[in-house]
């Protein structure tokens, strides 16, 4: 597996390198936007870690290049852990979990092994009524129409459609969305993303036919 690092502290970088190289990563650091961009031309990464804040540059532009050059690499960002507005910035552009600094070595390794599973069992497209999800080019149509989502919208979508005809429990979506949000979701907060997706994806959000509520047990996704 090869991760493309964009830190430009040395120490992270030294520290980071180490710990996933003696997991069996390849890794290449590079330290600046334009060094990430060009890494990204030339070679095909299974996933990137990337520093919101660079000497020169910064991750956002890194993430939107990522997008463009391999639509389905899986995105880490490391953040400053009180900088709520990069972590949620990330998100939305499609980046797949955030780790705050400084971070546990353990607890970065899992969240890399979820986001390359998450990434490769979402290699299909997978559908639901007149709902499509393209996980090779991470776009979500409904009638043919693009649907344009949220990270975390988007991949609530995407463990629904994986699990379509299974009876799916609260804290199975609440596990789910773990990954993404790093904090603890409660009720209400999957409340309000079933919510928010239902508005996106189905004909009458308040007679839903594809994110199915099973009362007292959880939700489906039907036909």
């Amino acid at each position: 597996m090869d991760v493309l690092l964009v830190e430009d502290d040395p120490m992270i970088v030294s520290a980071l390198a180490g710990l996933l190289e003696g997991e069996g990563y390849r890794v290449r650091a590079v330290g600046r936007q334009d060094e990430a961009v060009a890494a990204l031309a030339e070679t095909t990464f299974d996933l990137a870690l990337l520093d919101v804040t660079l000497a020169q540059g910064n991750g956002f532009a890194v993430c939107a290049a990522a997008r463009e050059a391999h639509s389905s690499m899986p995105v880490i960002f490391l953040t400053a852990s009180d900088d709520e507005f990069s972590t949620v910035a990330g998100l939305d552009m499609g980046a797949v979990d955030y780790i705050a600094k400084p971070f546990r070595a353990r607890e970065l390794l899992s969240r890399i092994r979820v986001a390359l599973r998450t990434s490769g069992e979402a290699s299909s497209v997978l559908a639901a009524g007149d709902v499509r999800l393209d996980a090779a080019s991470a776009t979500v149509t409904k009638g043919g129409r693009e649907v344009f989502l949220s990270a975390l919208e988007y991949k609530l979508l995407l463990y629904l459609l994986q699990n379509k005809g299974r009876l799916i429990t609260r804290e199975n979506l609440r596990d789910a969305i773990w990954d993404s949000a790093g904090e603890y979701v409660s009720d209400n907060s999957i409340n309000v993303y079933i919510r928010r997706l239902r508005e996106k994806v189905e004909d009458d959000p308040a007679e839903p036919s594809i994110v199915v509520t099973v009362r007292g047990l959880g939700y489906k996704v039907g036909e």
